[in-house]
């Protein structure tokens, strides 16, 4: 018999049964787990995040449960991450700026009738003061006083049955009473009683001393809209304002979130009082991140070149110097700007006051306070294309000034002529990934100006240093209305601008590697 044609028989590896079946259970729990949250979800009211859980975590059973999709193991990370940070803050933020949200109209429909409905009033017309005592057994009742009758009556033990507690007639208290503070310590069990006095009336928690009918004050009709008690008024809902209104148009709140439609972008344009500031910081804004750059640019490619002659002595230790702007910590470094131009305090309005004898108020000039920004800035960036140009400078070949130097060419002609047309097609997309920066430098305008000083007469608050940036954060969160609305909407419109300026970035570099 040939050796070779015998057929050992295959022996199963021990491990592999116990794996397929410890891994067909982690699969079921991990299915088990979505589903009780998915449910979870739906159950509290929440179907779009459970849709969203649902989408997500069937999507990572269906990659992770199967031996075909090895390379999706890896890719789904950053895929969902990217979904979850980026592609859903941006769709949520878009889809408010659509809608009236702000902080007079935080809640949904449901919520804000909800709300209304709750509201309750105390009848002080047949009020009773309370007392709380301990009984000899240890529990402990109430002693109410009509105020309308001067009646005196006693409850059954606190908690001692479900219900209201009954009162009855008492002509002498139950127990020892109560002082205030463990009057307040037994707060917890008084607020949610409830005690039927004998008219029938069924008495809340009004205070720490008193029980009293709580009278609602709205009460619902057959079309959905509410009367207000006291007055008869019919508020209805308006769904395209979001408040409920009157026929005359008086309104009450908190109102509820509606869609409105393009309002808030048409705002930008048609309103005047609003369009105004409006296109005035969107003007400073692109002023403010095109002449950062411009200085910054030149301030930084000048050093780069009077760095790279030979001929200075020290340069390591210049450059070192000149390097500690950008190795600060951006925020110390305003912070200390903030105190140098400090109208009567800081140096530099000592230093100019002793050559010119002028103190300029930066802090309340816009156009002083503006320069101000743009030194501040000018300060902070040019480091980082010094740094840049240098190393650009580096790559220039030495035969081109060494021929230049044959000419006769002087260092202008070499700067203008060599260095400047050789450093700015590589330097381009950075010129404009810093203009997209500078585009949105919140922290700069927050730390320094804050955006003022203010323009007068405006509906919502806006500075004339203020950039978009900070323009939308007063809108969403400092400004009294917190119209969170109106802020997406202008965020959406910067990202918009800020995609094309990336598109623009983008561009430039492959123009760049083609030339290359």
């Amino acid at each position: 018999m040939n050796p070779a044609s015998v057929s050992l028989p295959r022996v199963a590896t021990p491990s592999a049964a116990p794996a397929t079946w410890l891994g067909r259970a982690s699969l079921a729990v991990a299915i088990a787990v979505l589903l009780w949250m998915v449910f979870g979800l739906f159950a509290a009211g929440q179907p779009l995040v459970a849709v969203g859980v649902a989408a997500f975590g069937g999507a990572a059973v269906a990659i992770y449960g199967t031996a075909r999709s090895l390379a999706w193991r890896y890719l789904f990370p950053g895929v969902a991450g990217m979904l979850l940070f980026v592609a859903f803050p941006l769709v949520y933020t878009v889809q408010i700026g659509f809608t009236n949200y702000s902080s007079a109209n935080l809640l949904e429909y449901e919520r804000a009738r909800a709300y209304l409905l709750s509201q309750t009033s105390v009848d002080e017309a047949h009020a009773f003061d309370s007392t709380a005592h301990r009984a000899s057994d240890g529990s402990y009742r109430l002693s109410l006083i009509s105020r309308e009758t001067g009646a005196r009556f006693v409850t059954g033990p606190i908690g001692a049955a479900p219900g209201p507690l009954v009162l009855q007639p008492a002509e002498s208290e139950p127990g020892a009473a109560l002082s205030l503070r463990e009057v307040i310590a037994l707060r917890e069990r008084l607020m949610p009683l409830k005690v039927q006095s004998p008219d029938g009336r069924v008495l809340s928690y009004a205070g720490l001393r008193e029980f009293a009918p709580l009278e609602p004050l709205w009460t619902v009709n057959a079309d959905t809209s509410l009367t207000q008690t006291a007055t008869g008024a019919i508020y209805r809902p308006n769904r395209k304002t979001g408040y409920f209104e009157t026929d005359a148009g008086e309104r009450v709140s908190p109102g509820f979130k509606v869609s409105i439609g393009f309002a808030n972008y048409s705002r930008m344009l048609l309103d005047a009082d609003f369009r105004g500031p409006f296109v005035s910081i969107f003007i400073w804004t692109v002023v403010f991140a095109a002449l950062t750059v411009v200085f910054a640019g030149a301030l930084g490619m000048t050093l780069a070149v009077l760095l790279n002659w030979e001929a200075l002595s020290r340069r390591t230790l210049y450059r070192t110097l000149l390097f500690l702007p950008y190795a600060v910590p951006g925020f110390i470094s305003i912070l200390v700007f903030k105190g140098l131009f400090n109208q009567n305090f800081g140096e530099i309005n000592a230093i100019l006051h002793a050559l010119f004898g002028v103190k300029p108020n930066w802090f309340a000039d816009p156009l002083l306070a503006k320069i101000m920004l743009l030194i501040v800035n000018t300060w902070l960036g040019f480091p980082y294309f010094m740094i840049l140009c240098a190393g650009l400078i580096k790559s220039i070949p030495s035969d081109l000034y060494e021929a230049s130097a044959i000419a006769g060419a002087k260092p202008l002609d070499n700067f203008f002529r060599i260095t400047a047309p050789l450093i700015l097609k590589p330097l381009t997309p950075l010129l404009i990934s810093a203009f997209a920066f500078n585009f949105n430098n919140f922290v700069l305008i927050a730390l320094l100006t804050e955006g003022r000083p203010d323009f007068l007469n405006t509906k919502l608050p806006a500075g004339t240093t203020d950039i978009l940036v900070s323009y939308t954060y007063r809108i969403a969160f400092t400004d009294a209305g917190q119209n969170f609305g109106l802020a997406a909407a202008i965020s959406t419109i910067i990202f918009v601008l800020v995609a094309l300026m990336a598109l623009l970035q983008l561009k430039a570099t492959q123009r760049a590697e083609a030339r290359s």
